[in-house]
């Protein structure tokens, strides 16, 4: 009987449970200005924000807190094409940078080019040797260093040499050709280059000598342009035994006379932007010989200088072209 009457209650119950509206479980969300409907007939409208349940079981608007947090701001600008900011060093850091860099430089190549000649080692530890041809342009040095036995060519360009000695090529027995351009050279020794028999061409161009020292007969080729040259500089009859003398080069000087006797087998004289004023009729040619003819020398060059050379008419019968310069 007791069974029976507690069957009875439990079933009361859950009845009285089950009898309960489901809107009493549910707390409504309204959102300004419309009443949201209920979620018994799932007869939803379509709104433009989402319903969303909650930990509790409880539905929540999202869009109700955007008005409360700009999540734009929350987001980095990043502007395309240009750099980062530069990071801002410790004031430490920026100490230790400023003392290195008043540390001296390591040693450069002509600091150690310096140190090997001064300890006799070959040269080519530090130039360039290529089979026989030395390269040792824009290395600083002062002086002409040891080179190898076997050089042919040597190129020492862009430099600070300023005195050539007699014992700089005195064991070179195979040059035959010397770039020494764009160097400080305004003393060389007179036997410098006279014993060097193999000696083709002879690079001297934008130097500071004031005077040519004596030649080897086996120069082919002299390029002595902006120099300091001057008449009185140069050996009488300096070009006289250079038979093999094709190219002479000596523009942009101090020179006021053209050197004579020239080779026969000159082909290209240059000596524009001189202080030459006047020519003589041997200077060119054997005024006693109209016979004479020089079939080589076709390039002459006189420009730049005060001469006026319409006034030498007789100077260039032997040419098979007259110089170029000034006629008026």
């Amino acid at each position: 009987m007791q069974s029976a009457t507690l069957l009875g209650f439990t079933t009361l119950a859950l009845a009285l449970a089950t009898a309960t509206s489901p809107q009493e479980g549910k707390k409504k969300i309204e959102k300004p200005g419309a009443a949201l409907p209920t979620y018994d007939n799932l007869d939803l409208p379509n709104y433009d924000f989402d319903l969303s349940l909650d930990s509790e079981g409880e539905f929540f608007d999202p869009s109700l807190y955007e008005e409360l947090y700009d999540y734009n701001d929350l987001a980095p600008k990043i502007e395309v094409g240009t750099l980062a900011p530069p990071t801002k060093q410790p004031e430490g850091t920026r100490a230790m940078l400023t003392d290195a860099s008043r540390k001296p430089p390591p040693t450069s190549p002509p600091d150690l080019l310096r140190s090997i000649i001064k300890q006799g080692l070959p040269t080519c530890l530090v130039c360039v040797c290529l089979s026989t041809s030395v390269y040792c342009d824009d290395a600083d040095l002062d002086q002409i260093p040891p080179l190898p036995l076997e050089t042919t060519y040597l190129y020492a360009r862009f430099n600070r040499i300023r005195h050539i000695r007699a014992s700089d090529f005195a064991r070179l027995k195979k040059l035959k050709r010397i770039d020494l351009t764009s160097n400080d050279i305004s003393c060389v020794d007179d036997d410098a280059f006279r014993q060097l028999s193999t000696l083709q061409e002879l690079i001297l161009a934008e130097n500071r000598l004031p005077a040519l020292p004596a030649l080897p007969s086996s120069l082919v080729r002299l390029d002595a342009r902006f120099n300091r040259l001057q008449s009185s500089g140069l050996h009488p009859e300096a070009f006289r035994k250079l038979k093999k003398l094709q190219f002479l080069h000596l523009s942009d000087n101090k020179l006021d006379a053209i050197p004579v006797p020239l080779p026969e087998g000159l082909r290209s004289l240059h000596l524009q932007n001189n202080n030459i004023q006047t020519i003589h009729k041997d200077t060119f040619c054997e005024s006693q010989d109209h016979s004479h003819v020089r079939q080589a020398l076709e390039d002459i060059r006189l420009d730049g200088n005060p001469v006026n050379l319409s006034l030498f008419p007789d100077a260039y019968f032997c040419l098979p072209r007259i110089p170029t310069g000034r006629f008026d």
